[in-house]
């Protein structure tokens, strides 16, 4: 299929290189010409604008940072609305507002232009080796239009519902990783408190009913004292944003996700925004004056 990429960063840029593994032909359109080079160096064609993107492409995913980025590239001046052809597909694969997403959408079908929202899972080592959760809100006949594409970038590849469902399903996974993140800080600074190696108290932890990905992956990170982003803790921020909003909105209490936050913002006022999740320890070390980093 003739594909559409527009945002090439950690998970765009993988993303892309798989679909054109898989034989597609792409075009690309990056803010940051550098940005897009592994993708030119490969065979896919730059566009200036994401409208001559579209005018040229069947299906265009997006894969930039929040829902202003969202709003511009798709319906902003020179956006993708303005290129696409009826019948042309569109799909969001950020996280993303489930309001901001149901309304593009909306304004898209206007144009006869179709939208999913298709946020994932699985991080950058995910996108490298498409092993991505994929969770989709749209149109059943969409939906299997688009599916097996999504079979180039994922693993897991669910239907969620309508518009807006990929990114209500998007926000509460990122709820539940940012609260066992907060809860594996805890309980590894607890474990170094009480002078007992964080290390093997994290192995035996995964070998038990306290075993998660998050303890796996982000834990390691924790009792290596590496820091070094995966993916920005100002992400994870913007998801939790969006994860209290929809609570705020609905009247319904989420203490455990509001401490979360609490400690998120800790870390983005100490300058860290730009670092691993993982630094949540040092939030937890630094309320019980441990300030070893």
């Amino acid at each position: 299929m003739r594909l559409g990429f527009i945002g090439l960063g950690v998970m765009g840029r993988p993303m892309a290189l798989n679909l054109m593994k898989r034989g597609h032909q792409l075009g690309v359109y990056s803010r940051r010409p550098e940005s897009a080079e592994p993708l030119t160096a490969a065979g896919a064609r730059a566009y200036a604008t994401p409208a001559e993107l579209a005018a040229n492409a069947e299906v265009i995913f997006t894969v930039v940072t929040d829902s202003s980025d969202v709003e511009q590239v798709v319906l902003g001046e020179n956006g993708v609305i303005h290129g696409g052809r009826a019948g042309s597909v569109v799909v969001d694969m950020e996280t993303i507002s489930p309001t901001v997403a149901r309304d593009v959408a909306l304004a898209l079908a206007v144009k006869n232009i179709d939208m999913l929202d298709a946020p994932v899972s699985g991080g950058p080592m995910g996108a490298e080796q498409a092993a991505l959760s994929i969770m989709v809100g749209g149109k059943d006949a969409v939906f299997n239009r688009v599916e097996p594409l999504f079979e180039c970038l994922g693993k897991t590849i669910v239907h969620m519902g309508d518009h807006g469902a990929g990114q209500i399903t998007k926000a509460c996974n990122q709820l539940a990783l940012l609260v066992t993140a907060q809860g594996t800080a805890e309980a590894l600074a607890l474990a170094k408190s009480c002078g007992v190696d964080p290390a093997k108290v994290r192995e035996v932890m995964l070998g038990g009913v306290a075993a998660s990905r998050v303890l796996e992956l982000f834990g390691k990170r924790m009792v290596e004292r590496n820091f070094a982003a995966g993916i920005e803790t100002r992400l994870y921020h913007k998801d939790l944003h969006i994860v209290l909003g929809l609570a705020h909105e609905l009247g319904l209490a989420t203490p455990a996700a509001a401490l979360a936050m609490q400690h998120i913002n800790a870390l983005m006022g100490r300058g860290e925004d730009g670092n691993d999740l993982s630094a949540l320890i040092k939030v937890v070390e630094g309320m019980s004056g441990e300030t070893k980093r």
